[in-house]
C-alpha cells in the first residue's frame, strides 16, 4: 500500500518540526536543511510523546519515549483510520494537559500530522478554520494541502467517520 503520493511541486519543510501551540509540535521524517539538501529528521528524546502516522526505520524515538504508531495513507481514510486519528488527537491533548511535550509526525509534517493536530486543537476549543490557519502559519503554507483532510475537518471527524462507515 502506498501511503504517500509523489508531489514534486510540494517542497520539503525547512525544519524537522514546528511548535503549533506550546508543547504541541508537528513534524516529519524529512526536511530541507541549512545547506538546501534533504536531511532525515531523527527524533531522540526531545519529546515526551511521539505519534507517528508513517513509520520509517531509524527515525526514532529513543527507547523509553512513549511512541504511538498509527500508519494511515495521505488519502481517503476509512472509519477505523479516522477513529485512530481521533484517539491520537485525544491522547495528544491529554499529554498537553499533563505538561508533556508532544510531536505528531508523518512524512513531511503537512497532512496526516496536520489532521491529528487540527482535531486536537478543535477539541481544545479552536474553531476548525482557526486550527487550519494556525497550523499553516506555524508549520508551512503547504500544511493541510490535502483538501480531503480539510473536508474531513470541516465536516467534523465524528461525522466524517460515520459517513465513511456507512459507505463501507
Amino acid at each position: 500500500m502506498r501511503t504517500r503520493r509523489k508531489q514534486p511541486d510540494v517542497p520539503a519543510p525547512d525544519s524537522p518540526w514546528s511548535e503549533i501551540v506550546p508543547g504541541l509540535w508537528m513534524g516529519g521524517h524529512e526536511f530541507r536543511g541549512h545547506t538546501g539538501q534533504l536531511e532525515f529528521a531523527v527524533v531522540r528524546d526531545e519529546f515526551d510523546l511521539v505519534q507517528t502516522l508513517l513509520r520509517l526505520p531509524g527515525h526514532g524515538p529513543d527507547p523509553g519515549v512513549e511512541h504511538h504508531v498509527w500508519a494511515i495513507p495521505d488519502g481517503p481514510l476509512d472509519g477505523t483510520q479516522l477513529a485512530g486519528v481521533m484517539r491520537l488527537a485525544q491522547a495528544a491533548g491529554e499529554a498537553l494537559d499533563e505538561g508533556r511535550e508532544v510531536l505528531v509526525r508523518c512524512y513531511h509534517g503537512y497532512n496526516r500530522s496536520g489532521l491529528v493536530i487540527a482535531h486536537a486543537l478543535v477539541r481544545r476549543g479552536h474553531s476548525t478554520e482557526e486550527a487550519i490557519r494556525l497550523i499553516r502559519s506555524r508549520r508551512s503554507p503547504w500544511a493541510l494541502h490535502n483538501e480531503l483532510f480539510v473536508d474531513y475537518l470541516r465536516a467534523g471527524l465524528s461525522t466524517a467517520r460515520l459517513l465513511e462507515e456507512l459507505a463501507e
